[in-house]
C-alpha cells in the first residue's frame, strides 16, 4: 500500500521524542480510506500526539475537507506542527480535549477518531454530540493494549491504568446499545471499534 509522503520523518522525529504511542498502519489506512468517502468532510481528532493518523487522514482528504485536531502533549504536538502545519486543511489545537470538546458543542464532524480520554474513556458523550448524521466515531485500542501502550507513561498512577480495560468494555456496550449508533468491532490493528451515526 502507498504511504504519505512524511509519514518516514515524523517517525523518525517521534522516536527521537521517545513517543510510544503513535497509530500504526493499518490504523491510518483505514483513517485515510473512510475519510476519503467523505467529500467536503470536517473530520476531528482527539489525540494528536506527533501526527502519524493525521498524515493518513490528510492523504485521504479532498482539498475542501477540513481536519481538526487536539493534543495537550506540547512536545508531541510541536512534532506535528512542525511537519503539517503547512497544509491549510489542518488545525491543530494545543490544549486540553475535554475543554474542546465543550467549545464545540453545537457544531458537526463527519468522523471523529477518539485516540485519547478526553471523548473516549471521559465523556464520550461530549463527542458524540457532535457526529453528524453518516458520520464516523471511530476509536481504537480496544483489545486492551491502551493499558500497555500508557504503562510507560509518566505520571499516570498505577490505579488509573488498572481501571482502563473496564472503562473500555463499559464503552463498548454503550455503544452498542445506543439507539443511534451502528457499531462495528474489528479485529485488527490494536482492535478498531466504528459506529455510524444513524
Amino acid at each position: 500500500m502507498p504511504l504519505p509522503a512524511n509519514l518516514k520523518m515524523l517517525e523518525a522525529d517521534s522516536l527521537s521524542l521517545g513517543f510510544t504511542m503513535a497509530s500504526n498502519t493499518l490504523t491510518g489506512s483505514l483513517l485515510r480510506s473512510l475519510v476519503a468517502s467523505k467529500p467536503a468532510g470536517r473530520f476531528l481528532e482527539l489525540g494528536t500526539g506527533t501526527g502519524f493518523a493525521k498524515v493518513w487522514m490528510l492523504d485521504g482528504m479532498d482539498d475542501a475537507s477540513q481536519l481538526m485536531s487536539v493534543e495537550n502533549d506540547i512536545r508531541a504536538g510541536h512534532v506535528a506542527k512542525k511537519h503539517l502545519a503547512y497544509d491549510p486543511r489542518l488545525r491543530l489545537e494545543l490544549t486540553d480535549g475535554l475543554t474542546l470538546l465543550q467549545e464545540l458543542q453545537g457544531q458537526h464532524f463527519d468522523l471523529i477518531f477518539a485516540d485519547t480520554w478526553p471523548g473516549k474513556l471521559e465523556r464520550p458523550d461530549f463527542a458524540l454530540n457532535l457526529l453528524a448524521q453518516g458520520g464516523f466515531y471511530v476509536i481504537d485500542d480496544m483489545n486492551n493494549r491502551l493499558k500497555d501502550k500508557l504503562d510507560p507513561v509518566a505520571g499516570i498512577p498505577n490505579d488509573v491504568l488498572q481501571r482502563v480495560p473496564k472503562q473500555l468494555r463499559d464503552l463498548e456496550t454503550m455503544l452498542y446499545t445506543r439507539a443511534d449508533l451502528h457499531c462495528t468491532t474489528l479485529d485488527i490493528s490494536t482492535g478498531i471499534m466504528i459506529c455510524t451515526k444513524i
